[in-house]
Parts: C-alpha cells; sequence; structure tokens
C-alpha cells in the first residue's frame, strides 16, 4: 500500500511533465521541417535535423533587432518593478499608513481591468501628450505601472513573513532603516524577490497587444515580429517554428540565472546572535 501511494504522485508528476513539454517538442518538429515535409503526413517523431529555418531567422537583422529590444524591455522592467516593489511592501508592511487596507486594494484594482481598455487612452497619450509611441521607455513604463500592482500583491506577503523583531534588533544595533532593509530584509526576502523577478520579466517578455499596438519599427519586440511570418500568401510555419524555439532561450537563461535563490523557509530559525 506505501508503494502505491507513493507511486501515484510520481505517475501523476511524469504526466503533467509528458502535457508540458508535448507543445514544445512539437513546436521542435516542426522548426526541423522542411516546408515540404511540413505539408506532408503529419508525425510526432523527428525525422531528421534541418537547420534552414534557423538560419534564415538567424541572419535576419529584424529579428535580431527585435530579440534585442525584447531583453532590454522586460530586463529594465524587471528591475524597476521588482525594485519599486520592495520598497512599497516594506513600506506597507513596516509602517503604519493612513488607509492602508484601501491603498492595498486600490492598487490591486488596477491590475483587474481587461488591458484592451487602456489601447485607445495610451494610443491617444503617447502619441499627442507625451511622445512616447514606439519608444523602449515607453513600454518598459507601460509594463512597470501593469505589473507593479501584482508585484507589490506577491512581495507583501513575503514581507508580512520576516519578523518585525529582526528589524527591531538590528536598530538596537545602531542599523539605520536603509541597512535594515539591505542587510536584513533583502537576504531574507530573496526567494519573494526571485519569483517577482521571474513572472514580472515573463510578463513583459510574452506581452504582445501593447507592443503590436503602441510600438512601429524602432521598439517592436520579438512577440510582434512572431506576427509577420502570417501573410496573406500563407505561414511559413518551419521559420515561425524556430524563432519561437529561439525565444524561449533568453527565458530559460533568466529563469537559470534566478531560480537558485528561490529557496523555501529562509526565515526559519532566524535569530539575532
Amino acid at each position: 500500500m506505501k508503494k502505491k501511494s507513493s507511486l501515484l504522485p510520481l505517475l501523476i508528476w511524469c504526466g503533467m511533465t509528458i502535457i508540458t513539454l508535448l507543445p514544445i517538442w512539437w513546436l521542435f518538429v516542426v522548426s526541423m521541417r522542411t516546408r515540404v515535409q511540413l505539408f506532408g503526413r503529419p508525425s510526432m517523431l523527428l525525422n531528421g535535423f534541418y537547420w534552414g529555418n534557423y538560419i534564415e531567422v538567424l541572419e535576419n537583422e529584424e529579428f535580431r533587432f527585435y530579440m534585442w529590444n525584447s531583453i532590454i524591455v522586460a530586463t529594465s522592467n524587471c528591475l524597476l518593478v521588482t525594485i519599486l516593489a520592495l520598497l512599497a511592501t516594506f513600506a506597507l508592511s513596516r509602517y503604519k499608513l493612513a488607509a492602508e487596507d484601501s491603498l492595498f486594494f486600490w492598487l490591486i484594482t488596477n491590475r483587474m481591468a481587461p488591458a484592451a481598455v487602456f489601447l485607445l487612452p495610451l494610443f491617444l497619450i503617447y502619441t499627442q501628450w507625451f511622445n512616447l509611441f514606439d519608444t523602449r521607455i515607453g513600454l518598459i513604463l507601460l509594463y512597470g505601472v501593469f505589473n507593479l500592482p501584482f508585484a507589490i500583491w506577491l512581495m507583501k506577503g513575503i514581507m508580512d513573513g520576516i519578523p518585525k523583531e529582526l528589524d527591531e534588533a538590528a536598530m538596537i544595533d545602531g542599523a539605520s532603516t536603509f541597512q535594515v532593509l539591505t542587510k536584513v530584509i533583502i537576504p531574507l526576502a530573496k526567494p519573494g524577490l526571485a519569483v517577482t523577478a521571474i513572472l514580472t520579466w515573463m510578463f513583459a517578455w510574452n506581452e504582445y497587444l501593447f507592443a503590436a499596438t503602441l510600438t512601429s519599427v524602432e521598439a517592436r519586440t520579438i512577440t510582434t515580429g512572431l506576427a509577420e511570418f502570417v501573410s496573406v500568401t500563407g505561414t511559413n510555419w518551419g521559420e515561425l517554428a524556430a524563432l519561437s524555439m529561439l525565444t524561449l532561450a533568453p527565458a530559460l537563461v533568466f529563469l537559470g540565472f534566478v531560480q537558485r535563490h528561490i529557496v523555501a523557509g529562509l526565515t526559519f530559525g532566524a535569530v539575532k546572535e
């Protein structure tokens, strides 16, 4: 009975892994086929390695430029949102603010509305008022506005879980508020900061609607570049799949860099020496 009970979670985990990775495998198989093979008999098996689709994409200067734009926008948004969320949740958790509950609820409600609702107002603001249309800084600020409420909501629970006694002990030893934040709070909040950074980076990296509406040439991202393979004459499935596979690489690198900080239970047993 014990063996059966321990085997069931393993089988469930294996099944969920297969379901999750199956679309990525199918994307890789499509990227390794010629146009003639793509319109032949469909199969999930890999018949061979055809790198022509990847070479075609990598030699395209426009797609390299789109990729670079996405990296700059997503990384800048991640840093901006994570820092602001850390400071905001530190203030909400450690200081008694007027109408704190109402303020926190108002921040969350800003993330509840559909993104399409803001398209027309943002387009008018970006084109007529602030001249931010088709600029990287415009996308960074816009993504920051939409990702910051989510990041604050995510970090609030992490910050509340850090004992305030650690702050008081550090202040007794002569630490300033800035030193408490950098020497006590940030080391203990690394798991929450890592998760916040990953999710905000992913949201900015995958976003399409605002990037397609508020950019034209100079600030186009890789998600909008993928749409160029779909035209009235047909769809270049091989090159589309190849570029889609390439867009996974930066995300995997960023995830590998940050995931080592995701450790559960860092605050357990934390005492003042």
